[in-house]
């Protein structure tokens, strides 16, 4: 049986049930109520006939008269001054019967004639006592609610005798059926009503629930659980309003979360970048930097019916194809470089071997003596000596043979100096490749003849501070201030998923989680005395990422 089945029954019962008892208390009370009615009726009209002038001096004559006169069969009882009141009475009321006895209790007036003189079926000693009562009893009669008031002599306070007032019981009932039968209409339409009720809720309940039963929705539940945080991605939700309604444990960890289900999603801890997302939804994914993590976000509006549910959106970790697209980059860059130097050292080869095979040894050995450790593609980078890091050695040779392929040439600052090493290479690779790749493009798109990019690294301790100058066209004036945002750059966002502009921001995030920062020290445009390539100079600071070296530089001569 259907749930709400189920309820619409329950609640049919329920309301029949109290509709049974307050029925039932009503019957009750009502019966109870009509007979005090009655009783008090009866009550009214013995008192009435008791304190008559004429029954009573009647009565009390003939209490006193011998025992001949109130005696059955007597004709002056069936038409005395008593037995013509009493029925008077009973007629005008109608009474079911009203009986006046003398002090002995014979009757000395009765509907039924054939009883006068004769004592009444009932004990009349309570009220002969002087004391009136109401009850309900069987007499000659039949059943009735009586009600007995003692009559006194004129004068005095003796009781010679009583008048019993009775009102039929089939009367009480058949009032008491008339006062049901309206109940029971009125019953009969909140019934009606309790289960059309219980029938528009059922409707509701099912219009609510999707006509799911509840082991569906439990199931539901269940199954919503087990994708939510069994996928390898995060899941944030929010209804219409930007109410959060569902965070997995992926987002809660891949997004650093303070919040959850309830809350407000500008509430919950998410960045500028991904609130943006969460607020507007959009088709391709956006990558966004949380904590040391980078994460590719997509959103999308949900909707039923017609009507907005909301929005869902996932949360991919890329952490880790940043890190490998960052060696990508450095091993394509000592590709190039050894592909150059392959194809430099081919064409020396070819020249020596001619002059050896020409038999002209001494132009041969004029030049190998040219060509020891220089060429114009292989030539390292001059003042690369002053690097003692093997890793950042490398690095540099990369760059500088991937900036010769752009037409940049990569010139290493006069104040280079770092002999320490370094502990956290693909953290200093990050920031500095970054920083390179930005003024290496700059200079190829938007900078003078010649090209050139100018990195200066120089070691303070434990410290590594790092500059970046190019002879680009410097940043535009009024974007010094959003540079460093998320997905803020100047070149088209191609291919790559969730855009680009991530670099400036990654380099800097990387360099505060090292205690450092990056900032534009010049935003360029023009050649001065403090920046005479004239375009943008970045300056980076590194803390505590050095094995300190070799400082007898420092030292006086």
């Amino acid at each position: 049986m259907r749930l709400r089945t189920q309820v619409l029954l329950l609640q049919s019962a329920v309301v029949a049930a109290a509709l049974g008892l307050g029925f039932a208390a009503f019957v009750t009370t009502t019966e109870h109520r009509v007979t005090d009615e009655h009783g008090q009726r009866a009550l009214a009209v013995a008192r009435t006939v008791a304190v008559d002038a004429t029954v009573r001096a009647e009565v009390a004559r003939l209490a006193a008269a011998d025992d001949g006169v109130v005696a059955p069969g007597n004709p002056e009882l069936a038409s005395g001054t008593v037995q013509q009141a009493a029925e008077a009475v009973r007629g005008t009321t109608g009474a079911l019967f009203v009986v006046v006895t003398d002090e002995q209790g014979l009757r000395l007036a009765h509907p039924d004639p054939d009883l006068l003189g004769l004592r009444v079926s009932t004990d009349p000693d309570e009220v002969l006592a002087g004391r009136e009562v109401v009850r309900s009893e069987r007499g000659t009669l039949g059943d009735s609610v009586r009600a007995k008031v003692p009559v006194v002599a004129p004068g005095s306070d003796r009781v010679v005798g009583e008048v019993s007032v009775g009102i039929a019981t089939d009367r009480i009932r058949s009032e008491l059926r008339e006062d049901v039968a309206q109940a029971s209409v009125v019953a009969a339409g909140a019934l009606a009503c309790g289960a059309a009720s219980s029938a528009l809720l059922a409707r509701r309940w099912k219009r609510l629930t999707l006509g799911l039963e509840p082991e569906q929705l439990a199931e539901l539940v269940r199954e919503q659980e087990v994708v939510l945080h069994g996928i390898g991605e995060g899941v944030i939700g929010a209804d219409a309003e930007g109410t959060v309604t569902v965070v997995n444990a992926e987002a809660r960890r891949l997004l650093d979360l303070r919040g959850g289900a309830g809350d407000r999603l500008e509430d919950v801890g998410l960045t500028p970048r991904l609130l943006d997302v969460a607020r507007s939804p959009r088709d391709e994914p956006v990558a966004a930097a949380v904590g040391d993590r980078i994460v590719l976000a997509v959103a999308r509006r949900v909707r039923r019916d017609g009507r907005d549910l909301g929005t869902v959106m996932s949360v991919r970790d890329r952490t880790d194809v940043e890190k490998l697209t960052r060696e990508l980059d450095a091993v394509q860059s000592l590709t190039t470089a050894l592909r150059a130097q392959r194809h430099e050292t081919a064409n020396r080869l070819h020249l020596l071997y001619g002059l050896l095979q020409q038999g002209r040894s001494v132009q041969a050995t004029e030049y190998l003596e040219q060509l020891l450790g220089a060429g114009p593609a292989g030539r390292p980078l001059d003042g690369l000596d002053a690097v003692a890091d093997p890793y950042l050695h490398a690095f540099l040779t990369a760059k500088a043979a991937h900036a010769r392929e752009s037409g940049v040439a990569l010139v290493l600052g006069e104040n280079t100096w770092v002999r320490g090493t370094v502990r956290c290479p693909v953290d200093v690779t990050t920031v500095l490749g970054n920083l390179l790749d930005n003024a290496i493009e700059a200079a190829r798109e938007h900078g003078h003849d010649p090209a050139e990019v100018e990195v200066e690294l120089v070691e303070a301790g434990r410290d590594l501070h790092v500059a970046v100058a190019d002879t680009g066209a410097g940043i535009a004036a009024g974007r010094s201030g959003e540079i460093f945002g998320e997905g803020v750059t100047t070149h088209a966002d191609g291919a790559v998923p969730g855009g680009r502009g991530m670099g400036l921001a990654l380099a800097r995030q990387v360099a505060r989680q090292h205690g450092g920062d990056v900032t534009l020290a010049d935003p360029g445009g023009r050649r001065t005395p403090d920046n005479p390539t004239g375009g943008a100079v970045f300056v980076a600071t590194l803390t505590d990422v050095l094995d300190e070296g070799d400082t007898g530089w420092a030292d006086p001569i």
